[in-house]
């Protein structure tokens, strides 16, 4: 398996989008993002969280799983417990960009999938100077070590081992590992398209 990493991202977003001969500018217009944050996802300099990496693929045209393929197998796909996939690493959306999140897709390989299941192993950060994000679709949270805080619009849950959440991504929303502490949870994402 070849591993997935941020700039194979970043290259597969700017790939697709002169395959479909787009500018920066029009993907940025489609999506709602700035021509700045397009430029600065293509080139590896911030990866997102899933909002706008999905409001990307939205304007582009394809399912958020592209970005994160492999190959496409129509069949079942099994990932082994000690087959070394590849991770990708996402910022929270705070002003300094660091990344927090790594995710481990656990579906990589399966052609037209609609939900996106991954293995999340959040670093500890104590900044509180996130934004929110929201999408379309659903997302399941299930924690396997570590405490977690979910902003979900006014609300906050804190989640411990074992604990999961399931939830309408449409409304404002942030995940993090609780103050100072390190987590790791199955998180599988649903984006109708």
């Amino acid at each position: 398996m070849s591993n997935v990493s941020s700039p194979a991202v970043g290259a597969k977003i700017m790939s697709l989008r002169e395959s479909k001969n787009m500018t920066r500018e029009e993907v940025s217009e489609r999506s709602g993002l700035s021509l700045e944050q397009i430029r600065s996802i293509e080139e590896d300099q911030h990866l997102p969280s899933l909002g706008p990496l999905i409001k990307v693929a939205r304007a582009l045209g394809v399912r958020l799983g592209t970005f994160l393929d492999d190959s496409e197998e129509l069949g079942p796909v099994v990932c082994r417990a000690q087959s070394s996939e590849g991770s990708i690493s996402f910022s929270n959306g705070s002003d300094d960009a660091r990344k927090h999140m790594e995710y481990h897709s656990l579906a990589g390989q399966k052609a037209g999938r609609h939900m996106e299941p991954f293995i999340i192993d959040i670093n500890p950060n104590g900044d509180t100077n996130y934004q929110l994000s929201a999408h379309e679709g659903e997302e399941f949270i299930y924690v396997m070590e570590g405490q977690v805080e979910l902003d979900y619009g006014k609300e906050k849950y804190t989640l411990n081992p074992g604990d999961s959440i399931y939830y309408d991504s449409i409304v404002k929303h942030h995940l993090h590992g609780a103050a100072g502490k390190q987590a790791k949870i199955l998180a599988v994402v649903y984006i109708p398209f």
